[in-house]
């Protein structure tokens, strides 16, 4: 008779999951014994069990499959948490499977004792304890389909006497479900009258827009109105777009920012921009989202749609208008080209040091027609919204919601795992990389052909310009770091460093060459400003306060630096 374990393993199986991320445990043997004796599925040891909730993040975002990660009781399975906050803001489905102590010695204060199902609730959208073995298969058919069709996180508390006891249920099979949500004819006549009633149509468009791109073309076409991208967005949105007009944000373009501002409606579809002084003052809002919840979030709504988006600007087309004049949308573009320009010009070597923007560009050029990128959260994230190119086949995750660090190396582990064929670039912050540098040898271990960019600027850059914006001398913010190429090769990954503009596009086109996985450690100029799309009074005064400042505390040379090294942006 198969083990509670065993019935877990086969019921994974059945449905499609093809690997478990985690380190194993005692209160966990039960489960990883199974899957050792079942065969069917491939237990992929990380290092840190925060590696594997992040992968199993990374390959959820990546299949749009459920995804699987295990931890054992106390410290194991609490290690899990900010992979899984990641993964639960990034509206991905996975299954945590929380080994827990032994069931008599609950309560009583016993070894690694937590409470796991009170830990997890708030990054979940279901978490349970099965408390017996018949209630399992019950529990995890609802854990697993709660996941999936919330597209969250589902967490499934056990402890390891209960994965131990036999029991008869056959194992199952649970998959999403299709389905299309299309808004009522009242609220799309109301959006119908709303954006025909207008002459300056803007589009925020978000990662909801996904599989939607020919719909956003047409609709935008329809009102003559650019489409701004929200971060998440920009690989579902940007490529073959005649309308896009950039980023908008903290990360974004002026262009972006100026298309929003000039509107006169703003058409929001599946977008979630969380800064609500990018939303325009005054404008009409129509919001389109499946998740209705979602509406009027971020900034005040005069029409709420509730639906995909796909088949709600399919079901909106044939009632609007179709815009006579363009100059809104000239206007925009020509801001974009020029913006465009303006960002192409910071991308070019140096003399004197290697600035971001000329390795993100370089690294863009290179990189598979397929690439999967993942930028750290930091400067890494600034560069690839500006510098890489999305193209239809090209993805760009990361941790956009929650915000963590150390997710680009995290990550992908799990994008490269599910796909060893595909190039996966992992974009890595020197703060970021080192914050788990270990998972190095998950991919020696795993054999994971990763290829990881280190931008070294020796400090936590981004924190550093939130400082300098603030008016605060930079504090506790700079790094000693060893040179990653040569840890890198001791851990068995070919490790390339370079420290001058003219070394690197050699360096780049040997990194990719390799065929296994990579480290390209390169010394970028740390003072480089990733100027935000409008600077405010607030920032400025920052700026002006942080110069006092470093110049009182003894530290002016950072000011020529500063200087020097951004001159091509201020000018």
């Amino acid at each position: 008779m198969p083990t509670v374990a065993r019935t877990m393993v086969d019921t994974l199986h059945a449905s499609g999951v093809q690997r478990v991320y985690g380190i194993p445990g005692d209160s966990l043997n039960g489960f990883t014994d199974a899957l050792r004796a079942a065969g069917t599925i491939e237990w992929v040891q990380v290092r840190h069990e925060e590696t594997a909730a992040f992968a199993a993040s990374a390959e959820s975002q990546v299949t749009g499959e459920l995804a699987v990660c295990a931890g054992s009781c106390g410290p194991g399975n609490l290690h899990l948490i900010n992979g899984l906050y990641d993964a639960q803001r990034s509206r991905t489905p996975v299954l945590a499977i929380a080994a827990h102590i032994p069931s008599e010695e609950i309560g009583s204060g016993y070894f690694q004792e937590t409470h796991p199902q009170e830990l997890f609730r708030e990054c979940s959208v279901y978490v349970e304890h099965v408390t017996h073995a018949e209630q399992m298969p019950r529990l995890m058919r609802i854990a697993m389909r709660e996941a999936l069709e919330k597209r969250g996180v589902a967490v499934l508390v056990i402890p390891g006497d209960v994965a131990l006891k036999e029991i008869t249920a056959a194992p199952e099979t649970i998959r999403a479900t299709s389905s299309v949500v299309t808004p009522a004819e009242d609220a799309l006549a109301s959006a119908a009258e709303a954006l025909n009633g207008c002459d300056r149509v803007t589009i925020l468009a978000g990662a909801g827009a996904a599989g939607a791109h020919d719909e956003l073309l047409q609709i935008a076409e329809r009102l003559q109105a650019p489409i701004v991208h929200a971060l998440r967005g920009k690989e579902h949105v940007e490529y073959d777009n005649p309308y896009d007009v950039g980023m908008t944000g903290l990360l974004g373009f002026s262009s972006g920012y100026h298309a929003m501002e000039a509107a006169e409606t703003l058409l929001v579809l599946g977008a979630d921009l969380p800064y609500q002084q990018f939303y325009p003052q005054g404008a009409t809002v129509v919001q389109v989202d499946i998740r209705g919840a979602q509406i009027g979030r971020r900034t005040r709504v005069d029409v709420g749609l509730v639906g995909g988006v796909k088949e709600t600007v399919a079901a909106l087309l044939p009632r609007l208008d179709a815009h006579a004049s363009s100059k809104h949308l000239d206007g925009a573009t020509k801001h974009y080209r020029r913006t465009r320009k303006d960002l192409d010009s910071l991308a070019t070597p140096s003399k004197r040091t290697i600035h971001p923007q000329y390795l993100a560009r370089l690294i863009d050029e290179a990189a598979a027609d397929d690439a999967v990128f993942i930028p750290d959260v930091g400067s890494p994230v600034v560069w690839a919204s500006r510098y890489l190119t999305m193209n239809g086949r090209r993805r760009l995750i990361g941790s956009f919601s929650h915000g963590s660090m150390a997710n680009a190396l995290t990550q992908s582990i799990g994008a490269a795992s599910a796909d060893p064929r595909r190039q996966v670039v992992a974009l890595a912050g020197d703060g970021g990389l080192t914050m788990m540098l270990g998972e190095l040898l998950t991919l020696t271990q795993a054999q994971l052909p990763v290829k990881t960019v280190v931008f070294n600027n020796s400090s936590l850059n981004f924190v550093e310009v939130e400082m300098k914006a603030a008016g605060f001398v930079n504090y506790g913010t700079g790094l000693t770091n060893p040179s990653f190429a040569d840890v890198a090769e001791a851990m068995g990954i070919r490790g390339i460093r370079v420290e001058t503009s003219q070394d690197l596009p050699a360096a780049v086109e040997e990194f990719f060459a390799h065929e296994g996985p990579a480290v390209l450690d390169v010394v970028t100029e740390r003072q480089e400003l990733s100027m935000p799309p409008a600077i405010t009074a607030e920032q400025a005064k920052g700026f002006t306060l942080y110069a006092i400042r470093t110049v009182l505390s003894g530290r002016g040379d950072e000011l020529v630096d500063l200087a020097r090294t951004n001159w091509r942006q201020l000018f």
